[in-house]
């Protein structure tokens, strides 16, 4: 007699691991862009700010 051993498929298993690696990574990066330009971000924010001052300013 020959008795079949089935061995369990993995494969939903390594491709939702891996799909959950890349998500990751993905997230680590945007993170990391948004942290470089935080910076450039607050002067903009700083700018237009001036700007309204000066608008309101004006027509007062």
């Amino acid at each position: 007699m020959t008795e079949d051993i089935k061995e369990k498929d993995y494969f939903i298993l390594y491709i939702s691991l891996t799909a959950a690696v890349l998500i990751g990574v993905l997230l680590m990066i945007k993170s990391s862009e948004a942290d470089k330009f935080a910076p450039i971000r607050a002067q903009l924010d700083q700018e237009r700010q001036q700007m309204n001052i000066r608008i309101l300013n004006d027509y007062e």
